[in-house]
């Protein structure tokens, strides 16, 4: 075990005993708000629900503390496991070695900040918290159609739904927008409550990071460095998800207002993060709108002219793991390009890479589940990639991979290796995947056969259950 997976594993028992054994500092302090849908969640792994507009217009920090966070954070008290985080319990469940994302946010949100859970000790279950750590999405405007991803977070999937219709094929995702409110930047009532929510909140914010839809489309990602230049926050860590797959114009924009914004101080630090799950063309199949040249591009102007690094969200799915160890030797790659380190403002991790990656794991929706994966058949891909990590894992050398990197991938194979579904689920799984993707190729123009050859297998079987 690495310092870093030791100091988890300490601050885990520690607020196991203060607290409950149950108790996630996210469910107080980290917050995702979706403001063109008015829907929130304490982290990627519950499903977002709802945000009352009626709580809004006395206190617009219940975009955050809505009624059911609050509920949660009762549960977790007294020890409770709400059903929402149940990726969290599945991993923990695995064994006292497994580390969750619940643990690794616990130490991150704690680190430094004793005062956090002492205010939590100490307030009303249900008081208003100003969370340290926001993620917010401002629009659903976007340039690319992620398979996995829903009309409510891309407008060119959303497009999509309107020309075609929902998958209405397969019974689950079948991403209609029946029902969706999506509301645009410039008649958003979520968002004139966030605008309302700033100046008190940004006091405070630790770290806050703009999703979408693709962020560099959207006027208010300029119009918040506009506020920072105006109002400086040399408390805050700015962080941007971007696909990185925009004009390299917007980049270059990105690039001369973060300069500004790090080199006067408006903010303490910045961060880019940018998805890719595989490589290739099962990376461009996977992503519609991908252009891998343009990606590379985008990213060598960032780094070279921001000098910062760009962390990397391996989204992992059923569409990953054949090509994975691939998309690992090309983080290789970029890391013995950008082989230098990057001081930190964090005094217990002064430096890192410049190419950084995280590879959680996708749960929904099923057809994108790597669970339906016959594991006789694919885990020695998962044992590949492992063991890829492993033989370059080295702490001290920026060129190669990390213990925490190692450990993170290590969970995902053991959560493959060891999780069972229902038969029934797995059927309707397998059913969904075929039809979802035969749909797919006709509306994207695309052929998964041909693009996952190796996969043929496992594509004829799902066809002769879905027939």
């Amino acid at each position: 075990m690495s310092e870093e997976t030791d100091v988890i594993q300490q601050v885990r028992a520690e607020m196991s005993d203060v607290i409950s054994p149950s108790f996630c500092l996210a469910k107080w302090h980290h917050t995702s708000i979706y403001l063109h849908t008015g829907q929130t969640h304490s982290c990627y792994h519950p499903r977002p629900h709802v945000i009352p507009l009626e709580n809004l217009r006395t206190r617009p920090s219940g975009l955050h503390n809505t009624p059911f966070k609050q509920q949660e954070r009762a549960e977790m008290l007294i020890g409770d496991r709400p059903s929402g985080c149940q990726y969290c319990w599945n991993v923990e469940d695995l064994g006292p070695s497994y580390i969750s994302d619940r643990m690794i946010r616990n130490h991150s949100i704690s680190s430094g900040r004793p005062q956090l859970v002492e205010e939590i000790l100490t307030q009303p279950w249900d008081f208003h918290v100003n969370p340290e750590y926001i993620e917010l999405a401002f629009s659903s405007e976007c340039n690319f159609k992620c398979g996995y991803c829903h009309p409510m977070s891309s407008s060119k999937f959303f497009a999509e739904i309107v020309q075609h219709g929902p998958y209405t094929m397969v019974k689950h995702h079948t991403v209609s927008i029946d029902g969706l409110s999506v509301y645009t930047e410039d008649d958003n009532p979520y968002l004139q409550a966030w605008w309302a929510w700033w100046p008190d909140v940004s006091r405070t914010l630790n770290i806050l990071r703009i999703t979408g839809g693709e962020p560099l489309l959207h006027k208010s990602t300029w119009r918040l460095f506009d506020e920072l230049a105006a109002h400086p926050k040399p408390q805050l860590e700015l962080n941007i998800n971007s696909n990185l797959g925009a004009p390299t114009k917007w980049v270059q924009q990105l690039v001369d207002r973060v300069c500004r914004a790090t080199d006067e101080q408006h903010i303490r630090h910045f961060q880019l993060f940018s998805s890719m799950d595989t490589w290739g063309a099962r990376a461009e199949y996977l992503r519609t709108g991908l252009d891998l040249t343009l990606w590379e591009h985008n990213m060598d102007t960032y780094i070279r002219g921001t000098h910062r690094p760009l962390s990397i969200m391996c989204t992992f799915n059923i569409l990953s793991v054949t090509s994975f160890r691939q998309f690992l030797e090309k983080i290789l790659e970029w890391r013995a390009t950008y082989d230098t380190l990057i001081p930190t403002w964090n005094p217990q991790q002064p430096y890192e890479r410049k190419i950084r990656f995280d590879t959680p794991y996708l749960k929904e929706p099923l057809q994108y589940d790597m669970h339906l994966l016959p594991k006789e058949d694919f885990l020695p891909y998962f044992d590949e990639i492992l063991d890829f990590i492993q033989i370059n894992m080295n702490e001290q050398d920026v060129t190669k991979f990390s213990q925490l990197e190692y450990e993170r991938f290590r969970r995902v194979r053991e959560y493959f290796a060891t999780t069972t579904y229902d038969p029934r689920r797995i059927r309707e799984g397998q059913i969904d995947f075929y039809r979802w993707f035969t749909e797919y190729d006709r509306r994207r123009h695309v052929s998964f056969t041909a693009t996952f050859p190796e996969m043929h297998d496992f594509w004829t079987h799902c066809q002769q259950l879905a027939i």
